[in-house]
């Protein structure tokens, strides 16, 4: 088969494509918080409804509306997105180049946790997104379930027409990738996204 003895190569983003500041976000969002900003993403992250929000059983107006009132704040809906997507720094960690490449042997697809608010955000803004078709884009709020859930991944390896044994799945969360391994596909962890053409071509991705 082309590319060797694998078919799709399926990208985390965060962390891998996308460099997160997630301090930046919080920073906007702390007007009327009586909370210093560093306190602020502990107590999201923590707050009851994260994983509704994570996995598309709340809305982005419900979730705003949620945390204002359970944190405080006096963002409106609009300004509120404005700050949250500040968390997603608009250069990319890796340069179209790589996609390139890999498009011409290997199906390439997207496997993020994710929310609609930065789904919207970066489809919009980053420029690689031109190589995953729609299809191939498996999101946490639109599966309603996360990694490492065997569940999001099967949901990819379907998307990607893939057995486990042909794809590879690249994050920078460790338990993510040992997830993906479990299910027999190859997990590659990414600890230096300048130095992921290195990993992957160490993992058997051969692009040339």
């Amino acid at each position: 088969m082309a590319g060797g003895r694998f078919r799709a190569v399926i990208f985390d983003i965060g962390r891998v494509l996308v460099r997160v500041d997630v301090a930046r976000a919080m920073r906007g969002l702390a007007d009327g918080i009586p909370l210093a900003p560093e306190e602020i993403w502990p107590a999201i992250e923590k707050d009851p409804r994260w994983p509704d929000w994570q996995e598309g059983r709340i809305g982005p107006r419900d979730w705003h509306l949620h945390l204002t009132k359970r944190l405080g704040g006096k963002l409106s809906f609009e300004e509120f997105r404005e700050a949250w997507n500040r968390a997603l720094d608009p250069n990319p960690l890796q340069e179209d180049g790589l996609f390139e490449k890999l498009g011409k042997q290997f199906r390439i697809g997207l496997l993020s946790n994710t929310d609609p608010l930065h789904v919207e955000h970066m489809e919009r803004t980053f420029s690689f997104f031109r190589y995953v078709p729609a299809g191939a884009r498996i999101y946490s709020c639109s599966v309603g379930a996360s990694k490492p859930n065997p569940v999001i991944y099967q949901r990819a390896l379907r998307a990607m027409k893939a057995k486990a044994t042909e794809a590879v799945f690249v994050d920078d969360i460790e338990a993510n990738v040992e997830a993906a391994k479990s299910l027999g596909m190859t997990g590659v962890c990414c600890r230096d996204p300048q130095g992921l053409s290195r990993e992957l071509a160490a993992a058997g991705v051969d692009f040339g």
